[in-house]
């Protein structure tokens, strides 16, 4: 059997939250990671996103690194470096060719975009839009609150609510949203303190103006391309400037439920390999 540090684990996605399950799996020991992601990410908080290894070519997250690849052989190379791979590969082709142990879209865009079970032996999906048992072998909670971050064996994560998650009593006034369809353009950047209706930018022309005062947690790359209503930062009310360079306690539990998700399918007694088919 394949020692779990040499297990394959390809993770769609390189957000925020895709982010959080490659990092914990990391500091896990779990070393041959590929994240795929599209050619030109949207991430919100990306002082948190190994996404931003696509446009910058490396990206450090609490001290974990990860590095683009463009190749097999670079993806080799980066984990004969100690370091996650990230792949752009919207369509992820290169699932196949790497025959990974484990499969986890996390994307988290509240529906299944093609992830199958029959990726690899062990395939996870987080939120809303998979069914355990069917589509994936485990899904993950991702809604705040009592439940967030059980595995789900059988059946579907909590629907998408279409609230963002309350901060200091701050729901959607807290999240920056495009009003208008066009180009993105920022005068503030993350981590910086604002005033409850300053500008942080503009699209087509129009003022996308914070809601409440607090600090910049995320906001997309300047110069995107944006549709109208998406969201395009998130504002801290909290005001702790530390917070938007570090994982989210959201993100620590979601993927601290990816990590025994996969300890349950692979870390096992010959017993257990009989009984884990009830995952399945």
């Amino acid at each position: 059997m394949t020692p779990l540090n040499e297990l394959i684990i390809a993770v769609k996605g390189a957000g925020e939250m895709a982010s959080a399950v490659a990092w914990r799996l990391y500091m896990a020991n779990f070393r041959k990671i590929l994240m795929l992601e599209t050619d030109y990410p949207l991430a919100v908080r990306r002082a948190v996103s190994f996404c931003e290894a696509v446009h910058e070519g490396e990206k450090e997250i609490e001290n974990v690194r990860a590095e683009l690849a463009r190749t097999q052989d670079e993806i080799k190379r980066c984990w004969e470096k100690d370091k996650i791979a990230v792949m752009v590969d919207p369509h992820w082709q290169t699932i196949a060719a790497i025959q990974p142990a484990v499969s986890v879209d996390a994307v988290l865009v509240k529906k299944n975009l093609g992830t199958h079970m029959n990726e690899a032996p062990l395939v996870i999906g987080l939120g809303p839009g998979f069914h355990a048992g069917k589509d994936v072998h485990l899904v993950i909670e991702t809604n705040r609150g009592h439940n967030l971050g059980i595995i789900i064996t059988s059946g579907e994560a909590q629907p998408n609510t279409g609230t963002p998650g309350s901060i200091s009593g701050f729901t959607e006034e807290r999240v920056l949203r495009s009003p208008e369809a066009g180009q993105f353009l920022s005068v503030r950047h993350i981590s910086e303190c604002v005033k409850k209706n300053e500008i942080i930018g503009s699209v087509a022309g129009v003022d996308v103006r914070s809601g409440i005062e607090g600090v910049l947690r995320g906001l997309i790359r300047p110069n995107s391309q944006v549709t109208k209503g998406l969201k395009i930062g998130d504002i801290d009310p909290r005001g702790e400037r530390s917070y938007c360079f570090t994982i989210s306690d959201k993100a620590r539990a979601i993927s601290g439920s990816v990590l025994e998700a996969i300890l349950r399918f692979y870390n096992c007694t010959s017993i257990d390999r009989v009984r884990r088919r009830t995952i399945k």
